[in-house]
Protein backbone atom coordinates (compact mmCIF):
# COMPACT_ATOMS: atom_id res chain seq x y z
CA UNK A 1 0.00 0.00 0.00
CA UNK A 2 1.15 3.42 -0.98
CA UNK A 3 2.41 5.39 1.93
CA UNK A 4 1.59 9.22 0.33
CA UNK A 5 -0.98 10.27 -2.21
CA UNK A 6 -0.02 10.47 -5.92
CA UNK A 7 -0.96 12.91 -8.63
CA UNK A 8 -1.13 12.62 -12.21
CA UNK A 9 -0.71 16.02 -14.05
CA UNK A 10 -1.77 17.16 -18.02
CA UNK A 11 -2.65 19.47 -20.44
CA UNK A 12 -6.26 19.02 -21.05
CA UNK A 13 -7.12 16.33 -23.88
CA UNK A 14 -3.73 14.07 -23.07
CA UNK A 15 -5.64 10.97 -22.31
CA UNK A 16 -5.15 11.77 -18.42
CA UNK A 17 -8.87 10.52 -17.72
CA UNK A 18 -8.31 6.90 -19.69
CA UNK A 19 -5.12 7.12 -16.69
CA UNK A 20 -7.84 7.58 -14.02
CA UNK A 21 -9.78 4.88 -15.26
CA UNK A 22 -7.47 2.86 -15.11
CA UNK A 23 -6.10 3.65 -11.83
CA UNK A 24 -9.86 3.28 -10.84
CA UNK A 25 -9.75 -0.62 -11.51
CA UNK A 26 -7.16 -0.73 -8.81
CA UNK A 27 -7.32 -0.56 -4.55
CA UNK A 28 -4.40 1.24 -3.21
CA UNK A 29 -6.16 4.88 -3.55
CA UNK A 30 -8.84 6.96 -2.97
CA UNK A 31 -10.00 8.90 -5.90
CA UNK A 32 -10.28 12.47 -6.87
CA UNK A 33 -11.02 13.77 -10.35
CA UNK A 34 -9.49 17.22 -11.04
CA UNK A 35 -9.85 18.61 -7.90
CA UNK A 36 -7.98 22.38 -8.11
CA UNK A 37 -10.03 22.87 -11.63
CA UNK A 38 -12.88 22.21 -10.26
CA UNK A 39 -11.83 24.62 -7.23
CA UNK A 40 -10.97 26.68 -10.38
CA UNK A 41 -14.52 26.87 -12.13
CA UNK A 42 -16.59 27.23 -8.74
CA UNK A 43 -17.12 23.79 -7.48
CA UNK A 44 -16.14 22.20 -4.77
CA UNK A 45 -13.60 19.37 -4.93
CA UNK A 46 -14.28 15.92 -3.78
CA UNK A 47 -12.46 12.63 -2.46
CA UNK A 48 -14.91 10.36 -2.63
CA UNK A 49 -18.53 11.54 -1.92
CA UNK A 50 -16.64 14.06 0.68
CA UNK A 51 -16.81 17.96 -0.61
CA UNK A 52 -14.02 20.35 -0.09
CA UNK A 53 -14.35 23.95 -0.34
CA UNK A 54 -11.40 25.54 -0.94
CA UNK A 55 -7.38 24.26 -1.52
CA UNK A 56 -6.86 24.61 2.02
CA UNK A 57 -9.13 22.06 3.37
CA UNK A 58 -9.09 19.36 0.29
CA UNK A 59 -4.91 19.49 0.79
CA UNK A 60 -5.36 18.42 4.42
CA UNK A 61 -7.57 15.32 3.01
CA UNK A 62 -4.93 14.47 1.21
CA UNK A 63 -2.60 13.66 3.74
CA UNK A 64 -5.44 12.15 6.56
CA UNK A 65 -7.23 9.03 5.92
CA UNK A 66 -6.77 5.86 4.42
CA UNK A 67 -6.08 4.53 1.79
CA UNK A 68 -3.82 7.77 0.08
CA UNK A 69 -5.31 9.60 -2.58
CA UNK A 70 -4.59 9.00 -6.06
CA UNK A 71 -6.24 12.65 -8.29
CA UNK A 72 -5.37 13.64 -11.71
CA UNK A 73 -5.88 17.44 -12.96
CA UNK A 74 -5.62 19.01 -16.15
CA UNK A 75 -3.79 22.57 -16.22
CA UNK A 76 -5.88 24.70 -18.28
CA UNK A 77 -5.85 26.77 -15.34
CA UNK A 78 -2.91 28.42 -13.65
CA UNK A 79 -2.34 25.82 -10.73
CA UNK A 80 1.40 26.06 -9.74
CA UNK A 81 0.42 29.42 -7.63
CA UNK A 82 -1.00 26.39 -5.35
CA UNK A 83 2.37 24.81 -4.13
CA UNK A 84 3.77 28.48 -3.00
CA UNK A 85 0.35 28.84 -1.26
CA UNK A 86 -0.04 25.43 0.08
CA UNK A 87 3.94 23.85 1.04
CA UNK A 88 2.00 20.60 2.10
CA UNK A 89 1.04 19.96 -1.53
CA UNK A 90 4.62 19.20 -2.44
CA UNK A 91 4.36 16.40 0.44
CA UNK A 92 3.04 13.64 -2.37
CA UNK A 93 4.31 12.32 -5.39
CA UNK A 94 3.81 14.62 -8.78
CA UNK A 95 4.17 12.89 -11.68
CA UNK A 96 3.00 13.52 -15.50
CA UNK A 97 1.51 12.57 -18.51
CA UNK A 98 1.48 14.66 -22.06
CA UNK A 99 0.48 13.96 -25.72
CA UNK A 100 1.62 15.18 -29.16
CA UNK A 101 -0.06 18.91 -29.10
CA UNK A 102 -1.31 18.99 -32.52
CA UNK A 103 -3.69 15.82 -31.13
CA UNK A 104 -4.69 18.11 -27.86
CA UNK A 105 -4.96 21.47 -29.41
CA UNK A 106 -7.30 20.18 -32.29
CA UNK A 107 -9.14 17.77 -30.16
CA UNK A 108 -9.44 21.03 -27.01
CA UNK A 109 -10.51 23.46 -30.31
CA UNK A 110 -13.72 21.17 -31.00
CA UNK A 111 -15.16 20.87 -28.06
CA UNK A 112 -14.03 24.10 -26.89
CA UNK A 113 -14.20 26.79 -30.14
CA UNK A 114 -13.25 29.65 -27.51
CA UNK A 115 -9.93 27.64 -26.39
CA UNK A 116 -7.00 30.50 -25.61
CA UNK A 117 -3.32 30.34 -25.86
CA UNK A 118 -2.83 29.61 -22.42
CA UNK A 119 -5.67 27.28 -21.86
CA UNK A 120 -3.76 24.28 -23.36
CA UNK A 121 -1.95 24.06 -20.94
CA UNK A 122 1.91 23.21 -21.64
CA UNK A 123 3.04 26.16 -20.48
CA UNK A 124 1.51 26.02 -17.16
CA UNK A 125 2.06 21.97 -17.23
CA UNK A 126 5.87 23.15 -17.39
CA UNK A 127 5.82 25.32 -14.56
CA UNK A 128 4.28 22.37 -11.71
CA UNK A 129 7.07 20.01 -13.25
CA UNK A 130 9.59 22.34 -12.50
CA UNK A 131 8.39 23.37 -8.89
CA UNK A 132 8.36 19.47 -8.35
CA UNK A 133 11.99 18.92 -9.72
CA UNK A 134 13.61 21.77 -8.26
CA UNK A 135 11.74 20.46 -4.44
CA UNK A 136 12.55 16.75 -5.16
CA UNK A 137 15.74 17.56 -6.65
CA UNK A 138 15.21 14.33 -9.15
CA UNK A 139 13.16 14.25 -12.83
CA UNK A 140 9.61 13.53 -11.80
CA UNK A 141 7.95 10.36 -13.68
CA UNK A 142 6.62 11.88 -17.28
CA UNK A 143 3.81 9.59 -19.76
CA UNK A 144 3.82 10.10 -23.09
CA UNK A 145 0.25 9.10 -23.98
CA UNK A 146 1.08 8.45 -27.78
CA UNK A 147 3.25 5.76 -26.17
CA UNK A 148 0.79 4.55 -23.83
CA UNK A 149 -1.68 3.21 -26.53
CA UNK A 150 1.55 1.60 -28.30
CA UNK A 151 2.52 -0.01 -25.42
CA UNK A 152 0.33 0.30 -22.01
CA UNK A 153 1.99 -2.98 -20.60
CA UNK A 154 5.09 -1.34 -21.21
CA UNK A 155 4.68 1.90 -20.04
CA UNK A 156 2.54 1.43 -16.72
CA UNK A 157 5.08 -1.01 -16.14
CA UNK A 158 7.64 1.71 -16.19
CA UNK A 159 5.47 4.11 -14.09
CA UNK A 160 4.89 1.44 -11.49
CA UNK A 161 8.25 0.78 -10.86
CA UNK A 162 9.26 4.15 -11.02
CA UNK A 163 6.93 5.19 -8.53
CA UNK A 164 6.72 2.10 -6.26
CA UNK A 165 3.42 0.64 -7.42
CA UNK A 166 2.48 -3.14 -7.87
CA UNK A 167 2.42 -3.76 -11.00
CA UNK A 168 -1.08 -5.50 -11.87
CA UNK A 169 -1.93 -6.28 -15.75
CA UNK A 170 -5.40 -7.02 -15.11
CA UNK A 171 -5.68 -3.40 -14.55
CA UNK A 172 -5.34 -2.26 -18.23
CA UNK A 173 -9.12 -2.76 -19.23
CA UNK A 174 -12.18 -2.10 -17.96
CA UNK A 175 -15.91 -1.60 -18.14
CA UNK A 176 -16.89 1.22 -20.14
CA UNK A 177 -18.93 4.05 -18.51
CA UNK A 178 -19.18 7.20 -17.23
CA UNK A 179 -18.06 7.48 -13.79
CA UNK A 180 -19.72 9.55 -10.75
CA UNK A 181 -16.23 11.15 -10.49
CA UNK A 182 -16.38 13.00 -14.08
CA UNK A 183 -20.37 14.15 -13.70
CA UNK A 184 -19.95 17.50 -13.33
CA UNK A 185 -17.90 17.50 -16.70
CA UNK A 186 -18.97 14.42 -18.64
CA UNK A 187 -18.92 15.90 -21.90
CA UNK A 188 -15.10 16.21 -22.28
CA UNK A 189 -14.75 12.56 -20.70
CA UNK A 190 -16.91 10.70 -23.76
CA UNK A 191 -13.72 8.96 -25.18
CA UNK A 192 -12.87 7.97 -21.63
CA UNK A 193 -16.56 6.88 -20.44
CA UNK A 194 -16.60 4.49 -23.99
CA UNK A 195 -12.91 2.93 -23.56
CA UNK A 196 -12.09 0.01 -22.57
CA UNK A 197 -8.72 0.07 -22.61
CA UNK A 198 -5.87 2.56 -24.02
CA UNK A 199 -6.33 2.29 -27.73
CA UNK A 200 -5.09 5.24 -30.08
CA UNK A 201 -7.18 8.24 -31.32
CA UNK A 202 -8.49 7.48 -35.62
CA UNK A 203 -10.60 11.31 -34.96
CA UNK A 204 -10.37 13.69 -37.71
CA UNK A 205 -11.21 17.63 -36.98
CA UNK A 206 -12.39 19.79 -39.16
CA UNK A 207 -10.34 22.93 -37.92
CA UNK A 208 -5.91 21.99 -37.46
CA UNK A 209 -3.44 23.66 -37.08
CA UNK A 210 -3.00 23.19 -40.64
CA UNK A 211 -5.62 25.29 -41.79
CA UNK A 212 -6.23 27.51 -38.97
CA UNK A 213 -3.72 30.48 -38.36
CA UNK A 214 -4.98 30.47 -34.75
CA UNK A 215 -4.24 27.14 -33.46
CA UNK A 216 -0.73 27.08 -35.94
CA UNK A 217 0.18 30.05 -33.47
CA UNK A 218 -0.94 28.20 -30.22
CA UNK A 219 1.15 25.09 -31.93
CA UNK A 220 4.44 27.74 -32.06
CA UNK A 221 3.87 28.97 -28.67
CA UNK A 222 3.66 25.47 -27.00
CA UNK A 223 5.45 22.94 -28.64
CA UNK A 224 8.80 24.13 -26.95
CA UNK A 225 7.14 23.32 -23.55
CA UNK A 226 5.99 20.13 -24.72
CA UNK A 227 9.22 19.28 -26.12
CA UNK A 228 11.15 20.09 -22.20
CA UNK A 229 8.77 17.47 -20.75
CA UNK A 230 8.89 15.02 -23.48
CA UNK A 231 12.79 15.11 -23.02
CA UNK A 232 11.86 13.62 -19.70
CA UNK A 233 9.32 10.42 -21.03
CA UNK A 234 9.37 6.74 -19.54
CA UNK A 235 10.87 4.24 -21.57
CA UNK A 236 8.57 1.33 -21.71
CA UNK A 237 9.66 -1.65 -19.84
CA UNK A 238 11.35 -4.17 -22.21
CA UNK A 239 11.94 -1.16 -24.79
CA UNK A 240 15.33 -1.12 -26.03
CA UNK A 241 17.50 1.66 -23.54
Amino acid sequence: MPDASLALWSAPRSMSTAFFRMMAERDEFRLSHEPFSELAAGRPARIGDQEYPDAASYIDALHTGTPPVFFKDTSEYRHGRLFAEHPALLAMTHTFIIREPRRVIESHYAINDKLTRDEVGFEHLVEIFDIVRQHTGSVPVVIDADTLVQDPVGVVAAYCRRIGLAERPETLSWRPGDRAEWSATSKWHADAANSATFTPSTRQYEVTTENSDLLAGYLAYHLPFYQRLHEHALTPVGSPQ
